[in-house]
């Protein structure tokens, strides 16, 4: 499939483009082996232990990265929204991938040759140059989420788990009230705690006043915790 005008032009006010201009981003996408697929709400997009040297930039919609154990237990490791890439890490490190990445929503996503990324072209453009610049900083930025993850998880109740991913959404959306990017069952699986428990803490916690909320709309209240 080839690269549609609204891709190209969704692709300009990605990070990972940041710097590069219209004209020039075409020679690179054609430079990257780049092709765009659309993929439906729940599909797989790429399976666990596949190996790949293509990464991918999420163009509409979202997905998000699972991992799961032998006995079926699913933990949601990170998620990728409009702009965003995924695979990075395992494509230029020729790694078999150790998740699962699926279609939250309906999406179009475009596929990168990472191996194509990583040697400049003979030309030594220097528009390529900018992409490896741009991808350091992405792969650091996850880096930064990940530990905000960990950080999440080394607390010790569900409650101060939730209330730690809360206060990361309310900061990074300069407000106190806020729109999350998971549905309940995700948000347990991001966390690692069971549903029930989630649902009953988010309850018990909207009763003593700490947060109202209704559906992925959340407000900090400001009581005490």
């Amino acid at each position: 499939m080839g690269i549609t005008a609204e891709t190209t032009r969704a692709c300009l006010a990605c990070p990972l483009f940041a710097g590069i201009c219209e004209r020039d981003l075409t020679a690179l996408l054609g430079c990257l082996g780049a092709h765009e697929q659309t993929f439906s709400k729940g599909e797989y997009v790429l399976l666990a232990g596949d190996e790949t040297r293509q990464f991918g930039l999420v163009v509409t919609g979202s997905v998000i990265m699972t991992r799961e154990d032998v006995w079926g237990n699913r933990s949601v490791v990170g998620m990728a929204s409009a702009g965003s890439t995924f695979a990075e890490s395992f494509a230029c490190a020729t790694q078999p991938l150790l998740v699962n990445v699926i279609a939250q929503t309906d999406c179009t996503v475009l596929s990168l040759d990472a191996g194509r990324l990583l040697k400049t072209c003979r030309s030594a453009c220097t528009f390529h140059t900018q992409l490896i610049e741009n991808l350091v900083s992405d792969v650091a930025e996850k880096n930064v989420a990940l530990n905000e993850k960990l950080g999440h998880l080394a607390q010790r109740t569900t409650r101060e788990k939730v209330l730690s991913y809360l206060d990361e959404q309310s900061r990074q959306a300069g407000s106190s009230r806020f729109e999350i990017p998971l549905d309940r069952q995700q948000l347990a699986d991001y966390l690692s705690v069971n549903r029930s428990a989630l649902s009953a803490e988010l309850s018990r916690m909207r009763e003593e006043g700490i947060v109202t909320y209704r559906r992925n709309w959340f407000e900090l209240t400001g009581a005490q915790r």
